[in-house]
């Protein structure tokens, strides 16, 4: 994992991308949470090794995402290597079986575990699709791809811009909102590597990452949110945006009711958004408290209203 400033970063990606297609990029994960809550802070750092990118709306994938990448290979970025289905394919090679688009800076040692990667993604095809879900770009070197999730369409809705960049980046809480969604449960599956020395639920990782967010945003009312939320999930998902609502809070509440989920999430915090100002169980468990009164059952009560 790298020690990155989000500032830094944020000023690389937009000079590395091509002006035309700045618009169509929205900045997720730890770096854009990090970007919005430390600004220009040189003292504080974001543990991460990939920069999601999302390529939006998904009718300019294609071409902005064989444009991007196109040029960035050019510019000497490199490709990132490691793991399954790493050779391009062809045209009839299935879509599942493509390598996506993961790339080093032009000056990065990928052999080293400082070296950040940019990795891009794009929206939902469609609001019914579940699960993930790929997208075919055809570049000099072959056919790659661009993999979906099925709440990424949230992390683009009224995106944060940064006028001086041209960029923009997911708000905090569209963030905590499609990570809530995406583990209603909390699963077995695993990180695939430790977070300074401990093996990770994939679950604890994300959902930590909500109530670090809830945490740095410092709210006195966290009901704000669940206005967000609702007109996100009503643009994103306009048949499904009740059902939805009426089950973000599961994963939240199973935490809270599981110590050593809790613990696990706490560790993350710990060492990733909340490293500079680590926090304790305790006012972990509040927080989680307090998005769950002031945002969950907020939404939920206004999912149940007639329309």
């Amino acid at each position: 994992m790298s020690h990155v400033t989000p500032s830094e970063i944020f000023k690389e990606v937009s000079a590395a991308l091509p002006a035309e297609c700045r618009e169509n990029i929205v900045i997720i994960g730890s770096l854009a949470a990090g970007y919005h809550f430390f600004g220009d802070d040189q003292s504080k750092t974001v543990r991460t090794k990939d920069i999601d990118c999302v390529i939006e709306p998904y009718s300019v994938a294609v071409q902005a995402g064989e444009t991007i990448a196109t040029q960035l290979l050019k510019a000497g970025w490199q490709r990132r290597l490691l793991g399954d289905h790493q050779t391009p394919g062809a045209s009839e090679t299935p879509l599942h079986k493509l390598p996506a688009i993961r790339l080093y800076p032009p000056d990065a040692d990928p052999n080293t575990e400082e070296a950040w990667f940019i990795k891009f993604l794009t929206v939902p095809s469609d609001p019914k699709n579940e699960g993930k879900d790929w997208t075919r770009l055809t570049l000099d070197q072959g056919d790659f791809g661009l993999p979906s999730f099925r709440f990424l369409s949230l992390t683009a809705y009224d995106p944060i811009p940064v006028s001086h960049l041209g960029i923009r980046y997911a708000r905090p809480e569209l963030m905590a909102l499609s990570n809530i969604l995406s583990h209603a449960k909390i699963g077995p599956e695993l990180m695939s590597a430790e977070i300074h020395d401990r093996t990770i639920k994939r679950s604890n990782k994300d959902l930590g990452r909500v109530l670090a967010m809830a945490i740095l945003s410092n709210q006195d009312d966290y009901r704000p949110w669940a206005t967000l939320w609702e007109a996100a999930l009503r643009s994103a998902f306009p048949d499904d945006w009740q059902s939805l609502a009426l089950g973000a809070g599961s994963g939240i509440r199973e935490l809270l009711h599981s110590p050593s989920d809790l613990n696990e999430a706490l560790h993350t915090c710990n060492y990733g958004l909340l490293q500079s100002s680590q926090t304790t169980e305790g006012a972990l468990e509040a927080a989680a408290q307090r998005l769950e009164v002031d945002a969950i059952a907020t939404l939920e009560k206004s999912a149940q209203s007639p329309l």
